[in-house]
């Protein structure tokens, strides 16, 4: 006797034991009848075991975010915690962390590019271009092309400095009285050697007469007189590397912040190489590649979330020093805390998440911190140069 087939064809094979369903629901243990648990709404699809699913997880209601974003940022600042219920089945209650870390990464990179820009530029309504080095260096000129390859070049820098601040209060009305101001003292520069009031000429004419040779003019020591030499590579591209080595011999920390701003895009970047090197030294315990991801990505999260808090703290001192300096002074100490607590709270997290002992954990995160940070500054050092480049 012949068995009906259904009418949604044959029987399912069994599914594989890694991609099958589980008959209870991982975050609140309720019999589960369905792909969704009826009484918390998590999925039994775990991101942890399937690519397509943690794919899913990134673009399936990116922007929708209620309670969770300020439960999930509570318990991230508990080290190890959200990784570790994560990992357990409890996902329903967290944001998950490729979201997560878009969205820190996003708003620690637009805060990084004021933090960065400011310090690197310097930037003060009244004091971001002096004149005072111009008006020397016009004053030296012998020639009236001397004249005005100084001032197209201070021009130039002006005109990059526009470019660069756009609306920053205070900024581009004082570039443009400085604009003004140089192109009068150019100006005044060029009539005087016109009408030969101070021109070398007359004198020499004289030393000549006599039967004497002119001394040559000392160069001058200033930063208009040095871009009128020929750049070492030609053209733009050489005249603008060396406007910034200039500015790096003026301000050599200039690096330094350029390597800070960058640093959220190289951690966005290095989170699945993290991934490998956490796959690598803990290859014994078990864990899927997409849970090393997951606990770099909070991890990375973290960081992005300490770096976000340093970036506001400077933000909040520049402001409060010409008001309150006590207080501006207290964010900076801040500020310092923040970035040394986040090298400890990595490797708390390490040792709450992968529960070896003390030694083991503290021998494999000196070693991947080591290889971590050389992949870093592989990617955040020409980053930082191109920053510079582009300044």
């Amino acid at each position: 006797m012949s068995h009906p087939v259904p009418l949604d064809g044959p029987p399912a094979l069994p599914v594989a034991d890694a991609h099958a369903a589980p008959a209870a629901c991982e975050n609140c243990a309720t019999p589960l009848h369905g792909h969704y648990c009826h009484a918390c709404g998590q999925s039994t699809h775990s991101p942890v075991r399937h690519v397509g699913h943690a794919i899913e997880e990134v673009f399936e209601s990116f922007w929708h975010l209620d309670g969770r974003i300020f439960r999930t940022v509570r318990d991230l600042f508990v080290p190890g915690r959200i990784a570790n219920r994560y990992l357990a089945g409890h996902r329903v209650r967290y944001v998950a962390p490729m979201r997560l870390f878009v969205i820190l990464t996003l708003l620690t990179f637009f805060v990084a590019k004021f933090v960065v820009q400011d310090a690197m530029l310097g930037f003060d309504a009244d004091n971001t271009v002096q004149t005072d080095d111009v008006e020397q260096a016009l004053a030296q000129a012998a020639t009236g092309s001397d004249v005005v390859a100084i001032r197209d070049g201070v021009l130039a820098d002006i005109r990059e400095a526009r470019r660069i601040t756009g609306a920053v209060p205070g900024v581009s009305a004082r570039l443009d009285a400085a604009e003004v101001e140089v192109r009068q003292r150019a100006e005044a520069r060029l009539a005087a050697l016109k009408d030969g009031a101070s021109s070398p000429e007359a004198p020499a004419g004289a030393e000549r007469a006599a039967g004497t040779t002119p001394p040559a003019p000392e160069a001058a020591d200033t930063r208009p007189a040095r871009r009128r030499d020929a750049p070492v590579m030609g053209g733009p591209v050489g005249e603008r590397i060396a406007r910034n080595l200039d500015r790096l011999g003026d301000d050599p920390g200039a690096y330094s912040r350029a390597l800070l701003g960058v640093a959220p895009t190289a951690l966005f970047i290095l989170v699945p190489l993290f991934a490998v090197l956490l796959k690598l030294f803990y290859l014994f315990r078990g864990r899927l590649y997409l849970e090393h991801v997951v606990i770099g990505l909070y991890s990375h999260a973290a960081l992005m979330l300490g770096l976000l808090l340093a970036f506001a703290c400077t933000l909040a001192s520049e402001w409060l020093a010409p008001r309150a300096a006590w207080a501006a002074q207290g964010l900076g100490w801040v500020r310092t805390l923040l970035l040394w607590a986040l090298p400890v709270y990595l490797l708390v997290m390490q040792k709450r998440v992968y529960r070896q002992s003390w030694p083991w954990t503290l021998v494999k995160f000196a070693v991947i911190g080591q290889l971590y940070f050389a992949l870093f500054l592989s990617v955040a050092i020409p980053m930082a140069g191109y920053a510079l480049y582009a300044l």
